[in-house]
């Protein structure tokens, strides 16, 4: 792509039954895994097991914690030994195995259980995503589009799985959850199997020398842990909105809709998404500004809501989540689009493994001020309006400068043109 052109049509490059198996099987993976941690910590605290709620917590936490180290360790054995599908494969099975673990009453059960999950998500998650990326690598510039779909499908799974999981186990007990989720991680296994392995010997050339794909993706890893950073910042009030609107709007929205606000706007901003990047390729800076400058808006418009709110200040809270929605959707499937198109295929599970750190790093740095945010949620609303503002205007100024350099001169200066 010409450096001097933001947009073009995307022309004899298309998606694959692959996409659509990949996504099936990612929505099915995120529907048993949520639907499960809905139900574990109020499994732990119930009659069964009867632990303390401190207890409970505790080991819920080191549960997430370990999945951090287990993504690198099957990223590890995806790339260098075993092999990714092989991977996506085990793991399914060791996180379905590991669900039905937790129908022993017992705290045995329990912790087999979860030790389980953390090992198959460990090896699922990374390696589904780096296989699912490589379906791309010689059509990248549907690469937007098709992990806007994954990511809808992430979405999708989660929604739903929390749902017809929590649903069910309120009725018919903890068990009928668990035994669930373990049934849609098999099933989420089918697809997978339908599917063709590929082989990513040849692909496109990759774009410009090792060392200006190693800064776009150094960049792309800090400006993703800078935006949510940022969003985190503005939980506080956020949260605190939710809570007084739940109770005021009662009689308009259900109790569960304050549950999955957030995805029930991602959904539709998806769509469109997905139809535009599927037609027309543009930069993936320009994106990334894009959701930094949608980012600071929300946050905008949430310090129009005084602090008591009133019923009238609903629309304006919904505006907010929903440019939340248009700024995630800006960001989130970007970043894999851009670590798969920049990366060596050979070492992208890896990459992905790392993408946690960035963002944990940054949001570790920004949590030794909780204590004011969570005493002045107001205050990390401006930090957060100034953050997102200004990345935004300085992406914007980098992009207009990178275009303004002579095609010659920005590859020689590792500019970050699509070219």
């Amino acid at each position: 792509m010409n450096p001097r052109n933001r947009m073009e049509i995307i022309q004899n490059q298309y998606h694959t039954k692959e996409t659509l198996y990949f996504a099936i099987t990612r929505m099915l993976e995120r529907a048993s895994y949520y639907g499960f941690r809905t139900l574990v910590v109020l499994y732990m605290v119930g009659e069964t097991l009867k632990m303390e709620r401190s207890e409970a917590i505790s080991i819920y936490g080191w549960f997430t914690a370990s999945l951090v180290f287990s993504q690198i360790l099957g990223a590890v054995l995806g790339d260098l030994l075993i092999g990714n599908r092989k991977l996506v494969i085990l793991g399914a099975i060791l996180q379905a195995i590991g669900t039905f673990c937790l129908c022993i009453p017992s705290t045995t059960g329990l912790y087999l259980g979860l030790f389980l999950i953390v090992l198959g998500s460990g090896f699922f998650t990374p390696n589904l995503i780096s296989n699912y990326g490589k379906l791309y690598l010689n059509k990248s510039k549907l690469l937007d589009a098709g992990f806007t779909i994954f990511h809808l499908a992430t979405n999708l799974g989660s929604f739903f799985g929390v749902l017809l999981i929590a649903h069910l186990s309120d009725k018919y007990g903890f068990n009928i959850g668990f035994i669930l989720a373990g049934l849609l991680m098999l099933i989420s296994l089918i697809p997978i199997l339908l599917s063709k392995e590929k082989h990513f010997e040849k692909t496109e050339n990759k774009k410009g020398g090792l060392n200006k794909r190693i800064l776009i993706i150094v960049m792309v890893f800090i400006l993703v842990g800078l935006f949510w950073g940022f969003n985190d910042l503005s939980y506080p009030r956020i949260s605190d909105l939710q809570l007084q609107f739940k109770e005021l709007s009662s009689s308009i929205f259900p109790e569960y809709f304050w549950q999955v606000s957030n995805t029930i706007f991602f959904l539709p901003i998806s769509i469109i998404a997905i139809i535009l990047w599927n037609k027309f390729y543009s930069n993936q800076f320009f994106k990334i500004m894009l959701g930094f400058i949608f980012g600071a808006v929300a946050m905008g418009i949430l310090l129009l809501i005084p602090v008591v709110p009133s019923e009238q200040n609903l629309i304006v809270f919904i505006i907010s989540l929903l440019f939340f929605a248009i700024a995630e959707v800006h960001i989130s499937p970007v970043m894999y689009s851009i670590l798969t198109k920049y990366s060596n295929p050979k070492y992208l599970t890896i990459l992905i493994s790392f993408t946690f750190l960035p963002t944990a790093l940054i949001s570790f740095a920004f949590g030794m001020f909780n204590d004011k945010i969570y005493d002045n949620p107001i205050l990390g609303l401006k930090i957060g309006i100034i953050g997102m503002a200004i990345i935004g205007i300085g992406l914007s100024g980098f992009i207009w400068w990178n275009k303004k350099l002579p095609t010659t001169r920005a590859l020689q200066n590792g500019g970050l043109s699509d070219n």
